[in-house]
């Protein structure tokens, strides 16, 4: 069973401005938004913001793949004023794996960092955001947020912990040895099977997603061959549309969180 949304109790609300945040917004019971900021722009015209979620640790939003039951933030720039572009920047998550629903989630306080791109002058934030909150029930939660982007002085408070949050999302792997070598498609199966080939890799953390965001994968299951995980694909998609497809592996290590992108083949037959 999938647990519905209950789009009627959506919480609407406008917040005013203060130095390198904006008061909180109650979306949901227990649960507050509100948007930090750095306060400064870099040299390359790029700034760092934060949307806070200040919610029980029995709470939940969700991550960019939300999973069976939920949706990702939005965030929507289009009122502002001198910003060219932003990307949210995920943290890694927690998969929660029950038998009812597969969902990635954050549970409790979160900070999620955005990179917004701006032009020369006094680049201005209003931002519409809605996003999914789990708890007893799910609710899809939007807020409305207006922030100057630049401040005479830099907020380092707010700024240390945006980067602390970005501290936790994942980054491409550049270096040699790779730690995942190919990923082929298991057709019959409903399987994607990846070759693992570093050890200190947790085969449990690893998480596959198309750019597209599906087909949904499920968790990593253990194989009789050695270095070798088996990643489900659930729902009704037909596996044998991901091959020459590329797929996103997330994974944590002993250094961090991580991601590779591999094109998906399909193992020879004799």
């Amino acid at each position: 069973m999938r647990i519905p949304f209950f789009f009627g109790a959506i919480a609407m609300l406008v917040a005013p401005v203060s130095a390198g945040e904006t008061p909180w917004q109650e979306v949901a019971p227990g649960v507050k938004l509100r948007l930090i900021s750095s306060g400064h722009i870099n040299a390359d015209g790029k700034t760092l913001l934060g949307l806070e979620i200040d919610m029980p640790d029995t709470s939940k939003t969700y991550w960019r793949v939300p999973g069976d039951t939920g949706l990702p933030t939005v965030l929507d720039f289009a009122a502002s004023t001198g910003v060219l572009g932003h990307e949210i920047v995920w943290p890694y998550p927690t998969r929660q794996d029950t038998e009812d629903y597969l969902d990635y989630v954050y549970l409790g306080p979160t900070v999620l960092p955005v990179e917004v791109s701006v032009e020369p002058g006094q680049p201005h934030a209003e931002i519409d955001a809605m996003l999914g909150v789990c708890s007893d029930i799910c609710l899809p939660a939007q807020a409305h947020f207006s922030l100057p982007l630049q401040d005479a002085e830099p907020d380092r408070p707010n700024g240390l912990r945006i980067k602390q949050a970005l501290a936790m999302a994942p980054i491409e792997w550049h270096d040699d040895p790779q730690p995942i070598g190919k990923v082929e498609l298991m057709a019959d199966d409903a399987m994607l099977a990846v070759y693992v080939t570093d050890p200190d890799l947790d085969p449990a953390s690893m998480i596959a997603a198309m750019p597209d965001g599906g087909p949904l994968f499920g968790t990593p299951q253990k194989s009789p061959e050695p270095n070798l995980v088996l990643i489900p694909i659930l729902g009704k998609s037909d596996a044998i549309d991901l091959e020459n497809q590329a797929v996103q592996l997330t994974f944590l290590t002993g250094m961090g969180a991580f991601e590779v992108t591999r094109t998906v083949t399909v193992p020879a037959t004799e």
